[in-house]
């Protein structure tokens, strides 16, 4: 190990208590509003309640999958040369903030197509810069917290962020019920923004070390011309981002849980924050068991054991006949889920060199996200032609090809060699 790496190493480990409290405290509030988002409940009933159709709906998730395809590389090629990439991040956070006020002032000042119509523009940009965010705040964690301690922060700072996002999914359901300052769901991702934009604001305390070696600045055009030579370098990498491909095509049913719900079992408003309570909370609350396991077995058991999880969740919904039923459903759809994000996003972290590492969060992430774009226009039209049960089915096929992939052909990268990919 070369001096300057020692020097960078020791820095990191001298530092690690703040950014592990910065970390923890992001996680708390800084993600509330996205899981609000992201989470299969809240959007998708106000879609619905301004007369979207399971196709309308497709396409509004579909458009946060196409803007989070368009910009990962974009996001690799702006600090891959970087000395410290915490000021880009905390730009790209803004922006995605904007993207939550932005749904909020929506639903209250417009119906109808107006705020269908809006909302998926917003998301597109939601996803678009949250598709940079993601390769931003990948690699800063690579640089700033060892490797055999991320699955415990990962699964700690999921777990106090789920629990404030949980609370303020049943507290969304209130406020959705009751019509909240003339609109619930406006109110409810108003509220979300608040709590996000408190969180951005703790990545503040981070103090960020720079490495001994980074690459030269270079334009999108330039790396991805390099993208076949960084894709034949490791077989093991190339093989689990189209496993990841796969796994991700088994989204198209998400948008459709609370629908087919609906249809079964007549959700209001505080149904729906029970529903959002028990998804976000079980996401967060696995992911320390996930993270757990993870650091003693590596993420290739996660990533397949969560998919397991996750299956086993939709066949359980298509049979579900209560609501109680469905609060175990929308549990396990969280486990699965939350373990699956996490095992997908580290695992990239332990391929190949620091020096290729946003690039290759870029492209596995860009890939994933193409297909997030054809999977939601396909549920949709699916459930249109055919019904719910086919959507599910082919979802299920997808997951299952995922993991009979990763089970035969994709070696644990922690466990082939010494790990040169986790930055420290």
């Amino acid at each position: 190990m070369s001096e300057a790496e020692e020097r960078y190493r020791a820095e990191v480990r001298r530092d690690l208590p703040r950014n592990y409290a910065a970390h923890i405290g992001h996680g708390m509030l800084g993600q509330t509003g996205f899981r609000l988002i992201q989470a299969p409940t809240f959007i998708e009933a106000f879609v619905v309640s301004m007369g979207g159709t399971p196709l309308a709906l497709g396409a509004i998730r579909a458009c946060q999958s196409f803007g989070m395809f368009l910009s990962p590389i974009l996001g690799a090629t702006s600090i891959e040369h970087r000395p410290r990439v915490l000021p880009a991040g905390l730009l790209i956070g803004g922006l995605m903030r904007l993207q939550v006020l932005g749904i909020a002032l929506a639903a209250f000042f417009l119906t109808g197509a107006a705020a269908l119509y809006t909302v998926g523009v917003l998301l597109a940009l939601f996803g678009f810069f949250m598709g940079m965010q993601g390769v931003v705040f990948s690699f800063l964690m690579s640089k700033v917290i060892p490797i055999e301690l991320r699955g415990r922060l990962m699964g700690l700072r999921q777990l106090l962020g789920g629990i404030t996002a949980a609370a303020v999914g049943r507290v969304g359901g209130e406020l959705v019920e009751s019509g909240a300052f003339g609109n619930g769901f406006a109110t409810t991702f108003g509220l979300a923004f608040v709590l996000t934009t408190l969180g951005l604001l703790m990545l503040l305390f981070m103090k960020e070390p720079v490495p001994p070696g980074r690459r030269e600045a270079a334009r999108v055009g330039q790396r991805l011309r390099e993208l076949p030579a960084l894709l034949r370098s490791d077989a093991d990498f190339t093989r689990y981002f189209l496993a990841r491909a796969l796994a991700v095509m088994g989204r198209m049913s998400m948008p459709f849980y609370v629908p087919f719900a609906n249809e079964r079992l007549h959700i209001g408003g505080s149904e729906l924050g029970e529903l959002t309570f028990a998804y976000v909370f079980s996401m967060s609350a696995s992911n320390l068991a996930w993270g757990l396991i993870a650091d003693r077995t590596g993420y290739r058991l996660t990533f397949i054991a969560a998919l397991c999880v996750w299956v086993g969740s939709v066949l359980l919904l298509m049979d579900a006949g209560s609501f109680e039923l469905m609060i175990a459903v929308m549990a396990g759809l969280g486990a699965g889920q939350g373990g699956f994000m996490m095992s997908s996003q580290n695992l990239v972290l332990e391929f190949g060199s620091r020096q290729n590492l946003p690039m290759r969060i870029a492209v596995a992430n860009s890939a994933s996200e193409l297909v997030g774009v054809i999977a939601p226009l396909l549920g949709g039209v699916l459930i249109t032609v055919y019904g719910y049960a086919e959507v599910f089915w082919t979802g299920i096929a997808f997951q299952l090809a995922a993991i009979s992939w990763v089970w035969i052909f994709v070696r644990d990268p922690r466990h082939r060699a010494p790990s040169t990919g986790g930055g420290t």
